[in-house]
């Protein structure tokens, strides 16, 4: 069956609006949540090398994470737009002095440093933005593929993605192309759930 992208641009319009409209003090407390779910994770307390985002554009906050990420000596890397080879990322250290700049999207991303490269492969945990998911446990992005391409292949890895969102981008159906990558699991400030 062929999907619309119009379909896949009007739920992420339509997501994307849901998700701006929560207030600062719903979005603080889901920020809050969210780490007090990851935080008892078994496969976050067991890693040491932990892949984030920055957040953006009303996604869920990851800040009160990556604080508790430090304190609790796990590293984090954040996705960097990859230089060279359009539509991949690299996965940058990152502390409380790294330097931040604008990338393309005016996302906030580590200035790039080859020696701060963490390859996906010794990555432990990989936390995935995303605009919209569904039961079944599809994902729509934002549609520049970057976290399909990085998950291409993680279960030949000891990679383990989880998909991070807030309780509203739940949808009924998520239309999915060849392309889009599954996660095995899905956490939200209410909620956890597994596709495995």
């Amino acid at each position: 069956m062929m999907i619309s992208m119009e379909t896949r641009s009007q739920l992420r319009a339509t997501i994307r609006q849901r998700r701006n409209a929560l207030s600062i003090d719903e979005q603080n407390k889901a920020g809050l949540a969210l780490t007090e779910r990851l935080s008892q994770h078994t496969n976050i307390q067991q890693a040491s090398r932990i892949a984030i985002y920055l957040t953006n554009d009303g996604e869920l906050s990851t800040r009160s994470f990556i604080d508790w990420c430090w304190q609790n000596n796990k590293r984090v890397y954040l996705p960097v737009v990859h230089p060279f080879s359009p539509g991949n990322l690299l996965f940058l250290h990152y502390q409380q002095d790294t330097k931040l700049i604008s990338n393309v999207y005016g996302i906030l991303e580590p200035q790039l440093d080859v020696t701060k490269v963490c390859p996906l492969a010794e990555l432990d945990i990989i936390c995935t933005p995303l605009v919209a998911f569904d039961v079944s446990g599809a994902r729509l992005g934002m549609g520049g593929g970057f976290y399909d391409r990085s998950l291409a292949h993680w279960q030949q890895t000891k990679l383990y993605p989880i998909g991070l969102a807030h309780d509203c981008q739940l949808v009924t159906k998520v239309p999915v192309e060849s392309w889009d990558i599954p996660l095995p699991e899905i956490i939200t400030p209410n909620k956890r759930y597994c596709f495995l």
